[in-house]
């Protein structure tokens, strides 16, 4: 059972770690790859130490008593993880460098201990479960197959349910203090002398546990809300009139909404109500597709302009669209609200639409499949005649290495790929269109809308014409097989900061 338990919390622990990380510095590759990374190394660590101390004290006391300390340690540091990160995520809204990097180092050290405790527990136990060498292979076996049983449910258990439901402070709390009871057990059956003093550890962690999980995970000005789902951590701050979705690190907005519904500026995703129009005029918008729905900005800006016309919404995090209806008035009759992988819904749909938006980041990155030459095969045989697909793409101010591949990607499926840069951003709108188009419809189009058009649609169409440029295209292809999104993505980075510095990164105040 010991070995159970401890297989579980290692896996509990290292999921409650990223997702503390993934709320100050996001869920790319690099984020998941250091946690897996040190979680191996100190496991390493504790293997080495675990069974050179079992050797030298092989008792059932010292076990327990290295069991109780790995708990107490798990629940400690991990809450102490969650209050170095949220001053971490303020330095992170302002670029504090230093004050990022120190909490950083922090987080390193404080998940070495439990971690390297949890790594003595297995070889400790076979050395004292194994009293005839000629069981030595069944029984180490055995032991190892336990602790792996254990991780299983320590793989599922926290991410699709515990923090989803009580947050990721609590889970920290919830497995650290499993273990810890089960080393207190373990002493308090062996007889152990230390099992009185042993129980001045859950009595310490009381007022930490209490001091450390009250409050919330971040403190924005203007916060309103926040959250962890099964995917992100999310939160809405009110500034001004408008409310703002944040997700995970919180470098970038993932939709606004203003009381009354009000615009006040030209945004990436009023660009996609532009879209539609470098097909010959007139055009004609009839059903949306919006890939990434998010807290809803395009359906709602689409219904603004166009009427309540049919849109079909996918976002993957249920938390996230239940947070557009809560704080972005995502209530339209009109805009269904899907809850799902956005590939995969959208094969299930049998509609098709004049206009599919894909605007699926998880900053930085956009997820591998929706970037691929198959599934714009897929998105073509759901648009119209006429349709078009626009997609957002990130850019640095010297480098468009990702707009290049995907605008590569898009045209072997599509006869025309138009560019817009969106002004004071670093995206970039590529629009594929079903019938061979030119930039110059986008200019006949606003020179005929007439008077009573809504002005943000005019404002956004007058944007799209300015900033058209061209439609470059390198010799990647993304396909099903070969997509390096995250390597050209990870490369687009690193560059952008050797050259702009860490001061060129933006801040969310």
């Amino acid at each position: 059972m010991t070995v159970f338990v401890a297989g579980m919390s290692t896996l509990a622990i290292e999921f409650t770690t990223s997702r503390m990380l993934q709320t100050v510095y996001g869920t790319s590759n690099i984020v998941w790859a250091n946690v897996i990374g040190l979680v191996l190394l100190f496991l390493t660590v504790g293997y080495f130490v675990g069974g050179r101390l079992a050797d030298k004290r092989p008792y059932p006391q010292t076990f327990y008593a290295l069991v109780a300390w790995a708990g107490f340690s798990g629940v400690f540091f991990l809450l102490l993880t969650s209050v170095l990160l949220k001053t971490a995520a303020s330095a992170m809204a302002a670029v504090n460098v230093g004050a990022i990097a120190s909490s950083l180092v922090g987080v390193v050290i404080a998940l070495a201990v439990p971690i390297t405790l949890l790594g003595c527990i297995s070889p400790f136990a076979i050395r004292l479960a194994v009293q005839n060498v000629d069981e030595a292979g069944r029984i180490s076996g055995r032991i190892y197959a336990i602790s792996t049983w254990g991780s299983l449910l320590g793989t599922y258990l926290p991410v699709l349910l515990v923090i989803p439901l009580a947050g990721s402070r609590l889970t920290a709390l919830l497995f650290g203090g499993i273990l810890l009871l089960v080393g207190l057990g373990g002493l308090w059956l062996t007889g152990s002398r230390s099992r009185i003093a042993a129980l001045l550890l859950p009595i310490v962690l009381l007022p930490v546990a209490f001091a450390w999980t009250s409050g919330g995970i971040k403190a924005y000005d203007g916060q309103i809300f926040e959250t962890e789902s099964a995917y992100n951590y999310i939160q809405v701050v009110r500034q001004g009139d408008c409310n703002y979705l944040l997700l995970n690190e919180g470098q970038a907005y993932h939709s606004f909404y203003c009381d009354g519904g009000a615009v006040p500026r030209v945004s990436v995703w009023s660009i996609m109500l532009a879209a539609p129009y470098f097909n010959a005029p007139p055009v004609q918008i009839n059903r949306l597709a919006v890939i990434g729905l998010a807290a809803g900005t395009i359906p709602k800006q689409y219904t603004r302009v166009f009427g309540p016309i049919p849109i079909d919404g996918i976002e993957l995090d249920g938390a996230i669209v239940q947070a557009g209806i809560d704080y972005f008035a995502l209530t339209d009759p009109n805009i269904n609200l899907i809850v799902g992988d956005g590939r995969y819904e959208l094969n299930q749909l049998t509609h098709r639409y004049d206009v599919i938006t894909i605007d699926a980041y998880k900053v930085p990155y956009i997820p591998w499949h929706l970037t691929t030459q198959e599934f714009f095969e897929e998105v073509r045989n759901h648009l119209t005649e006429t349709g078009v697909v626009a997609m957002n793409v990130g850019r640095a101010p010297e480098d468009r290495s990702l707009i290049e591949a995907m605008t590569a990607t898009l045209q072997t499926v599509y006869p025309t790929v138009h560019a817009i840069d969106v002004p004071g951003s670093l995206n970039t709108i590529l629009v594929a269109t079903m019938q061979p188009t030119t930039s110059q419809n986008m200019q006949q189009n606003l020179a005929q809308l007439g008077e009573s058009v809504d002005p943000l649609l005019r404002a956004a169409v007058e944007t799209a014409v300015s900033n058209q440029v061209p439609a470059t295209a390198s010799d990647i292809i993304f396909t099903d097989e070969r997509a390096p999104v995250e390597t050209i993505i990870d490369s687009l980075v690193l560059r952008y900061l050797l050259q702009e510095g860490v001061g060129g990164l933006p801040g969310v105040q």
